[in-house]
């Protein structure tokens, strides 16, 4: 059992993140795909992707321990969502983070020189892993990012709602009644092994994730007193979810909110679920901001989402009507 005990600070200051990042969600993507039993939801997505990575992925295929804790790329590569940005901050890691992480990694004695040399802060050994890593997203995640950003949006927006209904309480109680339990002030979660937590006024991040099946991992640093844990939550509860997740990026087909709204408003719809001001739902849309501000006024006409002021920016949220008509789509 881990047991995460709160303080009124932890509570306080406990957030949702939109995702753990590209380079994270990579390496539990191929956690996933290497497992011995594999999950309803993800069997379409494994039928698709094995046998197609190559021999770049195989430094990061590597670092994929039998036993034991394996690699924190949220770590090393940080929670971007853009691999591009993750791969670079990978480069950048300071190596005794780098020899950190590796530490408690069991790898297979054929690949313990490079891993040792990538330990040593050797810069052909991390451009190699780096080149995996790149190598494991474009395969195994790239495809079907953009239905996850919708997911990991939903998931998000569901937390909001719970919490604006019932506070941080009703949100921990919430969060997966079959394996967590919310007790004030303590929130136990199925574990193998007895774990005790305290927050100690840093606060939680909850952060959903894509490839992970009813299991919840904490990642934090035991070295910074100040950083802040992370619990990572299963955005994929039940097998009709999974299915919706798997069509490759350009796919059109099967999409009855795009053909009713148009692809970019129902794109538009999708990202107001989580919440964004016009500037952010433009960069998501690839328009300009009045571009971006006549979707939202065709959306805010329909009663599809509301707008209201938040500081010098706007926020743009689905309505009740909107979400009932991503979730009947979904």
């Amino acid at each position: 059992m881990l047991r995460i005990h709160f303080t009124a600070e932890d509570l306080a200051r406990t957030r949702v993140a939109s995702t753990i990042g590209a380079a994270a969600e990579t390496y539990y993507s191929l956690e996933m795909l290497c497992g011995r039993s594999l999950p309803l939801p993800f069997q379409r997505w494994r039928a698709t992707v094995a046998g197609r990575l190559g021999q770049d992925a195989g430094p990061l295929t590597a670092l994929l321990p039998a036993r034991g804790p394996g690699l924190d790329l949220l770590a090393l590569a940080g929670d971007s969502p853009d691999i591009d940005h993750a791969v670079e901050a990978l480069l950048r890691a300071p190596r005794t983070l780098v020899r950190r992480e590796l530490e408690p990694v069991a790898v297979g004695p054929a690949h313990m020189p490079w891993a040792r040399a990538l330990a040593d802060g050797d810069v052909d050994a991390r451009r190699l892993l780096a080149a995996g890593l790149v190598a494991c997203h474009r395969v195994a995640v790239a495809p079907y990012w953009a239905a996850f950003r919708s997911q990991l949006e939903a998931v998000r927006a569901q937390y909001a709602r719970t919490f604006l209904e019932g506070g941080v309480d009703a949100l921990l109680a919430a969060l997966s009644p079959s394996l967590v339990r919310w007790r004030p002030p303590v929130l136990e979660i199925r574990h193998p092994r007895p774990v005790e937590i305290h927050l100690g006024g840093r606060g939680l991040i909850l952060a959903p994730t894509l490839f992970s099946w009813r299991a919840f991992s904490l990642l934090y640093d035991p070295y910074d007193d100040a950083s802040v844990p992370r619990l990572t939550v299963p955005a994929v509860t039940d097998a009709a979810t999974g299915a919706a997740l798997w069509h490759p990026r350009g796919a059109v087909s099967g999409d009855p909110l795009g053909a009713l709204l148009g692809r970019t408003r129902a794109t538009a719809l999708r990202v107001a679920a989580g919440g964004c001001s016009t500037t952010e739902l433009a960069a998501r849309l690839g328009v300009s901001p009045a571009a971006a501000s006549q979707h939202t006024r065709a959306l805010r006409e329909a009663r599809l989402i509301t707008t209201s002021r938040r500081g010098g920016s706007v926020l743009h949220m689905a309505t009740a009507l909107g979400r009932e008509l991503l979730d009947g789509n979904r």
